[in-house]
């Protein structure tokens, strides 16, 4: 059901393994690129009309406006399951613990007498929340996106979900319940590139904003690399993924349990055993016969993102060699079961998100260890962090010098000024003081 990748006895370059041995799904963004192409050019031309056409195309309902109605929003959450209700409602408030304590401060520095830069942390002014739907409903993704922008200051915020057939075309009514539950008014019946594409260009019934985040589908991925620039994006939060560095001491359950809750997900996510003992290893693929064989979305979903070749058990030498390996793979979530859990996850590098030890699996953060679950995928890790606060927050320096500090640094000012060949620089300069700079100390 899974392949097996030997890195045993194998010989890695000082600058690492090559990722190109490790687990990889075969459509990646990059090539997903010039399919969103046309979809976004034509949502900008089109504006509701076209959301209007894929709505039909892809998702098979017909519906004759994309804005969800106040009344939807407040049926769902006077309709939904008490047990449910009181599931979010501890979800928002984990939530909010961690992400308040992320929030920023102005800070100044006094570099010279008279002279400061302060930096001033300002929040996005309006954002587009992107919530998954489909082969799943996703009330959490609507608490991991909204939280930290609410607690980032976010003056304006939109929501965008897939319209279901089931439901009369609007988006699944635990979702609109959530954003409900948020107080977020404004949700679009909208889903993939498309939806995407609605929030960057506008249409008739949604503003632009100045943001989008929120994880997807390879062509929701593919929509925001394309678009970015345009707009700002967290991450590329494409199909999702698991990698669990393990050793002797592992549950062999317990991986091959949290293997399978990443690849119901999707057949494209991908679920990645990392160990230097070949027992556990097989252990694991007798329990995946045994969970698989007695779990739903077998052969939809999880049969296939097991056997794909974006999933794997790659052997390794040791622990060093295992922290190479979940090091370049970057992975969306890594979980750490090895003895000493807590000193082994320290030393991770590249990860979304670390889980330590056998009772942190990545469904806990999914839902309600209140950190945030909208995370970089396909190696994205490497260079991005996940949504949090600070996603939703820009850095200003406001610079502020005295005529005093100013004299202070004129010539070094000019100096710097005509060694890159830009007289006009060290011009601004010296007009502030009848063309007669002082010598710098």
């Amino acid at each position: 059901m899974i392949s097996r990748i030997d890195l045993r006895g194998a010989a890695f370059p000082e600058g690492g393994i090559d990722r190109d041995l490790l687990p990889r799904a075969e459509l990646d963004v990059e090539a997903a690129l010039e399919k969103v192409r046309p979809i976004c050019d034509d949502v900008r031309h089109r504006g509701t009309a076209a959301l209007i056409d894929y709505a039909h195309r892809f998702d098979g309902v017909t519906i004759e406006r994309v804005r969800v109605p106040a009344a939807a929003l407040e049926s769902a959450l006077a309709g939904i399951d008490r047990a449910v209700r009181a599931a979010l409602e501890e979800s928002i408030r984990r939530a909010r613990l961690v992400h308040r304590d992320q929030r920023r401060t102005d800070h100044t520095t006094q570099v010279v007498p008279g002279g400061t830069v302060t930096e001033r942390w300002v929040p996005v002014e309006r954002v587009g929340l992107y919530v998954p739907g489909g082969r799943s409903v996703y009330p959490s993704s609507v608490v991991m996106n909204v939280v930290p922008a609410q607690e980032a200051g976010v003056g304006s915020m939109a929501v965008a979900s897939p319209p279901q057939a089931e439901f009369g075309g609007l988006p699944h009514p635990t979702i609109l319940a959530a954003c409900a539950l948020l107080d977020v008014d404004e949700v679009y019946a909208a889903g993939g590139a498309q939806a995407v594409a609605m929030f960057a260009y506008g249409t008739e019934e949604c503003r632009p904003v100045a943001m989008v985040t929120g994880p997807g589908n390879i062509w929701v991925a593919a929509a925001k690399r394309l678009l970015k620039g345009r707009i700002g994006i967290d991450a590329e939060a494409g199909p999702t993924e698991i990698a669990i560095l393990a050793d002797a001491t592992a549950d062999p359950v317990h991986v091959a349990a949290d293997l399978i809750s990443q690849a119901e997900h999707d057949p494209l996510a991908a679920s990645v055993l990392v160990t230097d003992s070949e027992e556990l290893a097989a252990a694991v693929e007798k329990e995946l016969e045994v969970q698989v064989g007695a779990t739903k979305h077998v052969e939809d979903r999880i049969r296939p993102a097991l056997s794909g070749r974006q999933s794997g058990i790659v052997l390794v030498d040791g622990l060093e060699q295992g922290l190479a390996v979940v090091d370049a793979y970057a992975a969306e979530h890594l979980e750490v079961q090895t003895e000493d859990a807590a000193a082994v996850a320290a030393r991770v590098r590249n990860a979304g998100a670390v889980f330590v030890g056998a009772f942190a699996p990545v469904s806990l953060g999914d839902y309600a260890a209140g950190s945030n679950h909208v995370l970089p995928t396909g190696g994205c890790a490497c260079h991005s962090s996940g949504l949090s606060v600070q996603s939703f927050l820009r850095g200003i320096h406001v610079v502020d010098y005295s005529r005093e500090a100013l004299a202070e640094i004129a010539g070094h000012v000019v100096t710097l000024a005509e060694a890159e060949d830009l007289p006009a620089h060290g011009a601004a300069v010296k007009a502030r003081f009848d063309w007669k700079v002082p010598p710098s100390k």
